[in-house]
């Protein structure tokens, strides 16, 4: 019998694999970078143009942004269900303990250039919240320096959005290599992805709680002693739960590869930025990345462009088009 299941799943097994590489070419074809020119040719620099107004306002814009479309994606797809906002029957997806963290700024800018794209009569009501978000991450990293790159649109928002959908798709920061490295795998990336896009933690913040149990009562030891000692100041036991401090603390405004340089020298805020230096299979990337910007610029191009693939939704039956990114039509 277990001779029968060892044929039966060398038979399924290469079909299986080539369902889902025809169900990715899918997804692809129906993603393009010409989705709305017949519809809304100006988008991109309508949402450019918001984007920069929003930025110059606060830089905070940059890594919510960013953060932002992560726990979008990684939880029913990009499909913009992370804006929905909880109502009296249902507590929504922003609303669960790992989105709590997210800031403001991020909502407030794919807010102001879904406003901007819909005051426009032709475009009005044709460009989704979920092509908005991603659009608006692209800007946002190019204005704080980071890597210019084309965004690939088409996507439908989402019709549910529940708190109870989110447990299990976010990592948190005690994750270890392996938990990571899987989590990710299920969403079609692999490790390098993982690597390339924790690189956007040069940009944005943490609360002192998501790194609290590194201070106290010893320090960590893959923390740098004087870094160890400056968080201490920051984060005091007591510290106000609102306090936040910058993942990247040497050039928090900048999108650049700092962060692997600061990994180099035990100055990962979270055990989970830490641990891909100190895990000898990680190592190699982040030395190469801390040592050429360019080369991670490429890397995290390549994986921002297919964590917007996740879960997208293309189908009439599966997404519509939001008239309030907040509120199901």
């Amino acid at each position: 019998m277990d001779g029968m299941r060892s044929f039966f799943f060398f038979l399924a097994a290469p079909l299986l694999l080539l369902l889902l590489a025809a169900t990715t070419l899918c997804v692809d074809a129906q993603l393009r970078r010409d989705y709305y020119a017949g519809t809304c040719p100006d988008v991109e620099s309508i949402v450019r143009t918001a984007v920069t107004q929003k930025y110059r306002q606060t830089s905070i814009t940059v890594g919510a942004t960013v953060h932002l479309f992560f726990h979008d994606c990684f939880v029913q797809g990009c499909d913009a269900s992370v804006l929905v906002a909880s109502t009296a029957n249902n507590t929504a997806e922003k609303d669960a303990a790992a989105n709590l963290s997210l800031a403001g700024d991020g909502f407030d800018a794919v807010i102001k250039a879904k406003a901007a794209v819909d005051a426009v009569p032709r475009c009005r009501n044709k460009v989704s919240c979920a092509d908005v978000l991603a659009l608006v991450t692209r800007d946002a990293i190019a204005l704080a320096g980071g890597p210019a790159y084309a965004v690939e649109l088409g996507r439908l928002d989402g019709l549910s959005s529940t708190a109870a959908s989110v447990p299990g798709k976010l990592a948190p920061p005690s994750s270890t290599l392996d938990q990571l490295t899987a989590l990710f795998g299920s969403n079609g990336l692999d490790q390098t992805d993982m690597v390339a896009l924790s690189g956007g933690h040069t940009v944005g913040l943490a609360h002192c709680s998501t790194f609290a149990s590194r201070l106290r009562p010893t320090p960590d030891p893959t923390l740098s002693p004087k870094f160890a000692a400056q968080l201490q100041t920051w984060c005091p036991a007591n510290v106000d739960p609102r306090t936040a401090v910058p993942m990247d603390t040497v050039t928090p405004r900048s999108f650049d590869n700092q962060y692997y340089k600061n990994l180099q020298v035990g100055m990962g805020l979270l055990s989970s930025d830490q641990l891909l230096y100190t895990d000898s299979r990680t190592r190699p990337t982040v030395d190469a990345w801390a040592s050429s910007s360019a080369a991670f610029d490429r890397a995290f191009v390549t994986a921002i462009t297919k964590l917007g693939r996740i879960g997208v939704k293309t189908d009439p039956s599966q997404g519509n088009i939001r008239r309030n990114c907040a509120v199901f039509n």
